[in-house]
């Protein structure tokens, strides 16, 4: 900390801006990082920014991203970030080095441990993208306690309250984003900079202010040097090693750095800095992404840290330790935006009574009936008297042929209320895609849908549909080409977008108000379980069981009886080729919790908080993460999760199509497996209702590809 101080004091002394360098750590390899650090230095760089690679990140440029992605396949993991940098220490680095980056590594490595190598390898602090600031107080005493710095963000959409809590939290500098996007150099800069640091300014105390996003250039670093303390430079850097000659990285950067510092500093002899010790088939895509390239909360600070009574509006919606808003500061603005937008909407009669009337339109209510002839072929594996009855909630019967068409609508709704005028949205199995391309013909809206390319493969006559509906589909051809991958390309997309474009994401995930959003369109579907079943039967049913991949379904089946302690719930996730190999996407099942996509719950991921590929044969259950609230009643034990395996789902898929000739979506057949196996533990007196959450004819030829090699382990052949 104290040596980033006294750089900046320094600089000041020699009348000169100091220059904050970024570069991507084992990019382009491991061995070259700690010359490339003692390069920068030499050619004028006063303070390193050193990036920690992360596989999902929300807020890179392609740039950055792509060398995050060699820096991953090089094998760079945390530790051996701490050992660049003790080898550039050793190689006489002096200037204060700052480890950048996504908080699931650090979370994943452990905070105490992480500030106890970090000072002993010659780290000066911290700056962390997406770690949000009631999450930094605490972050920032362990840094304090270590002799760290803690570099808050500020972005140019910051509110007035949020802006003085970052300010007063900086203890070294501030890293103020010029503009609101995704990290990478540009040929302009933003024309509300001055205005922007008058008000950083306003609450600094005099800490400095270091500028970044967007500059590259000598002409950039004097123009920001006339209004801002410091500059940081770092798409530019990672380019200019890119296209250095094999070996001649740190050279370049240094020859860099100099043209834009004019100044070079002699190598040191070995010191400690001042601290330390020591492919798409029959159907077209309108766009493809090969590299993922991407683009207020001290509200919630000053609740938690001034007495007396705290308003709970501030403070984002948990799900005990599940939830939050893990994003960057650029995107704080929007969902507080989003998040007062959607309280007004629950709270206004007239939005729900404008949602209903669109029922007839979506097929609601959806009918529920009970399968006789499912349930007579389940009795015959079980004992006497056991068995319960099998009904089947028809969310396949929707219009759209999913539950998704209830989300879709109701955020549509909220985007029209904000005066929003494009929808982007992710999509795994299309579903989700189809639903919201639908309500945005039905708008008149313009709607683009990320895919990712292996699942374009898999689904492509959801590709088709979507397209026939007006919508733009951009294949996402990076990373695992999964929804995963699609989810992190359209959040790069709204941050570029914010004014004018709305995110409906499709499952319960992503940084609040989403996964409660979702929840609260999505429980339509309980609620009226829970009155058909009075109907039908005069009582709640036993239990209710959906499959689970992000969570949207089940969330919405769940939510409505998660006050009704008899009733049990029951979520089906997919096992794939089983949990034991790896090959699964059974996050609450088989995963530990950390941070994705904006928030905090259960996901796949290594021992380093890399997130793991996953597998599954159904597309919209191949997501590493959960709904924070799934995570929260895994752990309060109020639902239980199972996992079905790849060849288990066929045996649901074949059977319900066999005995009440219905073809279930993928997604679907492993809840009615699961439900299969939990009717033979309970009394045939009692009842389950399973969510049948969509139709399977997207799934057809899936199925045939697969049968080949599933269906001899379940005694089933098609062939003709």
């Amino acid at each position: 900390m104290e040596g980033i101080k006294h750089t900046f004091a320094q600089a000041k002394k020699e009348n000169r801006t100091p220059l904050v360098a970024y570069v991507t750590a084992g990019y382009p390899s491991i061995a070259a990082s700690a010359d490339i650090l003692v390069g920068l230095e030499a050619g004028g760089a006063d303070i390193i920014e050193l990036g920690l690679p992360f596989t999902d990140p929300i807020a890179d440029g392609p740039t950055i991203q792509a060398a995050n992605t060699i820096s991953l396949a090089n094998g760079t993991t945390t530790k051996s970030c701490l050992k660049i940098v003790r080898d550039a220490r050793s190689k006489g680095l002096q200037a204060p080095v700052l480890l950048m980056g996504y908080y699931n590594p650090l979370l994943a490595y452990g905070e105490a441990r992480m500030m106890q190598d970090a000072k002993a390898a010659g780290v000066n602090g911290f700056i962390m993208v997406d770690l949000p600031p009631e999450e930094a107080v605490r972050f920032r005493r362990h840094c304090t306690e270590h002799g760290l710095s803690y570099v808050p963000l500020i972005a140019p959409a910051t509110s007035e309250k949020r802006m003085k809590v970052l300010c007063s939290i900086a203890d070294s500098f501030i890293y103020v984003v010029s503009r609101m996007g995704v990290t990478g150099a540009t040929g302009v800069l933003s024309s509300g900079l001055p205005d922007l640091l008058d008000r950083v300014h306003k609450y600094s105390g005099g800490i400095p202010a270091a500028v970044g996003f967007g500059v590259s250039t000598r002409e950039h670093f004097l123009e920001v040097a006339k209004v801002a303390e410091g500059v940081v430079i770092g798409s530019q850097i990672v380019t200019t090693l890119k296209n250095a000659p094999e070996g001649q990285g740190p050279k370049a950067v240094e020859e860099y750095c100099y043209s834009i510092t004019q100044r070079r500093k002699s190598r040191s002899v070995p010191t400690t800095n001042g601290e330390s010790d020591p492919s798409n088939g029959t159907v077209h895509v309108d766009g493809v992404v090969t590299h993922q390239d991407g683009k207020g909360l001290a509200d919630q600070l000053e609740a938690l840290n001034s007495e007396g009574e705290t308003d709970p509006e501030l403070i984002p919606s948990r799900f005990g330790q599940f939830g939050g808003q893990y994003v960057p500061e650029s995107l704080m603005d929007c969902l507080a935006q989003l998040e007062k937008g959607f309280n007004d909407a629950q709270n206004d009669p007239e939005f729900w009574k404008e949602f209903r009337s669109y029922y007839q339109y979506m097929g609601r209510p959806s009918s529920l009936h009970k399968a006789s002839r499912l349930t007579d072929h389940m009795r015959k594996d079980c004992k006497p008297g056991y068995g319960a009855n099998l009904y089947l909630k028809r969310e396949d019967l929707n219009h759209t042929g999913s539950h998704k068409i209830n989300n879709a609508m109701g955020q549509a709704l909220i985007a029209r209320r904000l005066g929003k005028t494009e929808i982007i949205a992710e999509t795994g199995a299309g579903q989700h895609g189809v639903a919201t391309a639908t309500v945005c013909a039905f708008f008149g809206m313009k709607c683009t849908v990320y895919m990712g390319a292996e699942d374009v493969r898999r689904q492509a006559l959801n590709v088709f549909r979507m397209k026939l509906l007006g919508a733009s589909v951009v294949a996402v051809d990076a990373g695992s080409k999964t929804l995963r991958d699609a989810v992190n390309e359209a959040m790069r997309s709204w941050v570029a977008h914010l004014d004018t474009t709305h995110y409906i994401i499709g499952s319960a995930i992503g940084p609040h108000p989403f996964p409660t959003m979702v929840r609260t369109f999505q429980s339509v579907i309980g609620t009226e379980t829970k009155q058909q079943m009075q109907d039908i039967t005069g009582r709640l049913p036993d239990a209710v069981v959906a499959c689970v991949g992000g969570g949207s379904n089940a969330v919405g089946m769940f939510h409505p009886f998660s006050t009704d302690p008899s009733v049990r719930l029951l979520g089906v996730e997919a096992a794939g080729e089983g949990i034991e190999t790896g090959k699964h996407s059974a996050t609450l099942s088989g995963g530990k919790p950390g941070v994705l996509h904006g928030v905090r719950t259960y996901i796949l991921q290594s021992e380093d908080g890399q997130i793991t590929d996953t597998h599954s044969v159904s597309a919209g259950l191949d997501y590493p993460g959960v709904g924070p609230e799934l995570s929260g009643w895994k752990d309060s034990e109020r639902a239980k999760f199972v996992a079905a395996t790849d060849a288990e789902a066929f045996i649901g898929f074949r059977v319900l199509a066999q005995t009440e000739g219905i073809i279930p979506a993928l997604e679907s057949a492993h809840g009615i497996f699961g439900a299969m196996e939990l009717a033979k533990t309970m009394k045939e007196e009692e009842n389950i209702v399973i969510c049948l959450s969509g139709r399977g004819d997207k799934d057809v030829q899936s199925v045939a590809e697969e049968l080949p090699k599933i269906g001899p382990k379940i005694g089933w052949d098609l062939r003709f």
